[in-house]
């Protein structure tokens, strides 16, 4: 989490995440046990002891039900830069809170985004805008528009905005806010509604050049009204020529109205503007239909390597080059063999390294990793599922959102467990932006994601015989090699 981010929390909460102990006022935390618990973990925060503050303060919050206890215990997990710590927190202090209190539930909607929990944001975020004026629901929706950039996943993103803001009475003055639901329209299916918003803010912006080109593409993309998109698009471009994805939207209505040539010319010259995966696709396309497939899988594998994820491009790739991609319906497999983790660390007391074997066994959207050391004995093993991890360990089970963290913080191993079973397929874990390179057989080589940068060694027989993961982090670099007994059997 960022300074910026803690910043924003802090000025949420209404004082410094260092406040000093909290003034209790009720009758139950005014007992001498209960001072002496809050001055106790003060203390203990002042040791550096920031885990056993945390817990004492959500122990009493739970106690008292007093939600400013709550709120201190998340003030420690951000400052002690646990975001998941302080969400739990956050969301003690939020069911303690009186309904009339909003501040909470403001604090829990932030928190949640900025963890990457769109979906999880929804319920919330709507139960806070019906106890809004509609001025206070427009400021909210340009706090939640804010944050969208900082998606890791932008689909996910602008489906949960679709659904906070349709429960909110968007001003119509506000042309800013109107085009982001529309475009969060688009990404649930709602087409209707999409063009509906960007003619009407057509209709008080005629030269809105994000509306003009997002209509006009949209008409394209669907193939209907082919005149009005590029009637639309054109003057776009006219307004604003330098833009690279304007030019790309009129290559492709040229495409669409069946000017191969000039649609190519258009489109590669906005790709040598800005390289993107969805002008890659676009461009890859155009060389296909002209029969020029070599030159249309070269684009298509630059576009892999900017963004393999990228929405546009694997809808491209699923109708023209669909052994690229994997397989939709649920998968199984299982892998065997032995790890070997070495850290260089920025000094060398942190140098750290291990070894041992595993077993990954994947069942439809179950991830089972166990980690065993080097003569075999089991060291844990972890449980992944969309939304959550367990680790379970000498009888003892911990659980987590996230895998990697979990497996950090309890076993000190900087494995990445999350779509660990993707990446052994030589597949990105969807979510997330990814880069893939491929060999001269068409086989990946090379991806990169979620900072790791991965390298295959594939057999004769297209089976994965080893896989480098390397990565740089904040105690040094990290270097992990698998090497595999049974690959995906």
């Amino acid at each position: 989490m960022s300074k910026l981010s803690l910043f924003s929390i802090a000025i949420l909460t209404g004082g410094a995440l260092l406040m000093g102990s909290v003034r209790a006022q009720t009758d139950e935390t005014s007992t001498g046990q209960a001072v002496f618990e809050v001055l106790a973990s003060e203390i203990a925060l002042q040791r550096g002891e920031a885990g056993l503050a945390y817990n004492t303060y959500m122990e009493m919050a739970r106690q008292y039900k007093d939600p400013r206890l709550a709120q201190r215990a998340m003030e420690i997990g951000i400052a002690g830069g646990s975001p998941e710590l302080a969400l739990q927190a956050a969301k003690v202090w939020d069911s303690l809170a009186p309904a009339s209190d909003t501040k909470p539930k403001e604090v829990f909607i932030t928190l949640l985004i900025l963890n990457n929990r769109w979906s999880d944001a929804v319920k919330p975020a709507i139960s806070l805008l019906r106890q809004q004026t509609p001025a206070q629901q427009e400021n909210t929706l340009l706090q939640l528009q804010a944050l969208l950039s900082k998606a890791k996943d932008e689909s996910e993103a602008l489906r949960a905005f679709y659904e906070i803001s349709s429960n909110a009475k968007l001003s119509p003055k506000n042309l800013s806010l109107l085009y982001t639901y529309a475009m969060s329209a688009e990404k649930v299916g709602r087409v209707d509604v999409m063009e509906k918003t960007l003619r009407e803010i057509l209709r008080k912006s005629p030269n809105d050049v994000n509306a003009l080109n997002a209509l006009g593409y949209s008409l394209a993309d669907r193939n209907t009204k082919l005149p009005e998109a590029f009637t639309l698009i054109n003057k776009a471009h006219q307004l604003s020529p330098q833009d690279a994805f304007i030019l790309d939207s009129l290559g492709w209505v040229n495409f669409r109205l069946g000017k191969n040539a000039l649609a190519l010319e258009q489109l590669q010259q906005a790709f040598r503007m800005k390289p993107e995966a969805d002008i890659a696709a676009h461009t890859g396309e155009v060389l296909w239909s002209m029969g020029r497939k070599a030159e249309a899988e070269a684009m298509w594998q630059e576009g892999q390597k900017l963004d393999a994820n990228n929405a546009t491009l694997q809808e491209t790739l699923k109708r023209l080059k669909p052994d690229w991609l994997s397989p939709t319906q649920a998968l199984k497999g299982s892998w065997d063999g032995r790890f070997a983790v070495k850290v260089t660390g920025l000094t060398d007391a942190q140098n750290q390294g291990g070894s041992g074997g595993f077993t990954l066994v994947q069942d439809n959207l179950k991830d089972t990793l166990e980690i065993r050391n080097p003569v075999g004995g089991a060291i844990a093993k972890i449980t992944i599922t969309p939304g959550e991890a367990t680790l379970e360990r000498d009888g003892q089970i911990t659980s987590a959102i996230d895998a990697d963290t979990l497996v950090q913080n309890t076993l000190g191993l900087p494995l990445p467990a999350r779509g660990l079973s993707n990446w052994l397929r030589g597949e990105t874990r969807p979510g997330s932006e990814a880069s893939v390179e491929r060999n001269n057989k068409g086989q990946v080589s090379e991806i990169r994601q979620d900072g790791w940068n991965l390298r295959y060694s594939w057999s004769d027989q297209n089976r994965l015989d080893k896989l480098t993961m390397t990565r740089s982090s904040n105690i040094g670099s990290i270097d992990i090699r698998l090497v595999f007994d049974q690959a995906n059997e």
